[in-house]
């Protein structure tokens, strides 16, 4: 089955990337400051990156592509605990 990649798809993935990377920014695990923020810098980073490529060069391949990768980054932290966080609709977290 072939899909596409619509401006409707990468709206709404940067609708909840960017709800995630929101929720990760205020749920750093204390104990482990330095590598949230090390995660957490590279999540967003994707996420400057899919704007500059939706907004400057109107590339939404590239702007979807950055967003599952910043959403990669969030949900890995997520999962090791870096960021103490509770939302199934938005991260991959154990039950």
């Amino acid at each position: 089955m072939h899909q596409t990649i619509t401006l409707e798809k990468v709206e709404h993935y940067f609708s909840i990337t960017e709800k995630a990377l929101e929720q990760a920014q205020g749920a750093f695990d204390h104990s482990r400051k330095k590598e949230a923020a090390i995660v957490y810098d590279m999540a967003s980073g994707y996420v400057q990156d899919a704007h500059y490529f939706f907004d400057e060069k109107k590339d939404l391949v590239l702007a979807f592509a950055a967003l599952n990768y910043a959403h990669g980054w969030l949900d890995a932290g997520a999962r090791l605990g870096l960021f103490t966080v509770n939302d199934h609709t938005l991260f991959v977290l154990d039950s």
